[in-house]
């Protein structure tokens, strides 16, 4: 069952922001009745944020009502160590690769990263209870439009990306394709999942592909933030 929370993203990031400089060992602390219903491990950092937010445990952090939080693998200064997932394209591919792809404005990618809360978390260390939280990023459309006017950009970039891959590379496939912030790459795990295209009429992919931001944008906001 899915729950959708009553909590927006600007009241989850007033309690986030006070993350910073703490471990993971200090937020669970505080919360000794309810440890007991989860292990404590490389998966569960979701469910202790969902613990110290105040939200059940079978909540799904893109949940909110008008939003998404993420986290972000970090080193001990902050800088990102992996990209951020977005969302999968599988069921959306005909609406990047058509010959006029759906407006960035009102694509899913838009939707998915209209608000959004990234934690970052280092995780130097063999101990759990010693991994750190490093920082808590906001951004959003009504406040950042100078920063979604680059993902229109890259969104645009992409899709004319995949075009020309499906129809010049050796393969006729999909390839990783970037722009400034945003990248498409493989995400699949067996068995794996092709993209089919019905404009095409033929499998673009052998793998599902997403969207990612990549690490320098976390660089990007933070400098903006700082």
């Amino acid at each position: 069952m899915v729950i959708f929370l009553n909590m927006k993203l600007n009241d989850a990031s007033q309690k986030l922001i006070n993350l910073k400089g703490k471990t993971v060992g200090e937020i669970l602390s505080k919360f000794e009745s309810s440890i007991k219903e989860f292990k404590i491990n490389k998966g569960g950092i979701g469910q202790m944020l969902l613990l110290y937010l105040g939200l059940p445990l079978d909540t799904k952090l893109t949940d909110f009502v008008d939003g998404e939080l993420k986290t972000n693998k970090t080193d001990s200064k902050g800088n990102s160590k992996e990209t951020i997932f977005i969302t999968q394209i599988l069921s959306i591919i005909d609406e990047l690769i058509d010959d006029t792809p759906k407006s960035f404005w009102t694509s899913n990618l838009f939707k998915k990263i209209k608000n959004v809360i990234v934690v970052g978390i280092c995780k130097d260390n063999d101990d759990i209870s010693k991994w750190k939280f490093t920082f808590c990023y906001s951004f959003s459309y009504k406040e950042n439009k100078k920063l979604y006017d680059q993902f229109k950009k890259d969104y645009e970039s992409i899709c004319e990306q995949l075009k020309d891959h499906i129809q010049n590379s050796k393969d006729n496939y999909i390839h990783t394709s970037s722009g400034k912030f945003i990248q498409i790459r493989s995400k699949d795990s067996k068995p794996y999942h092709p993209i089919y295209s019905k404009k095409y009429k033929k499998f673009v992919s052998n793998k599902n592909h997403a969207f990612y931001f990549l690490r320098d944008f976390i660089g990007h906001v933070k400098s903006e933030q700082q």
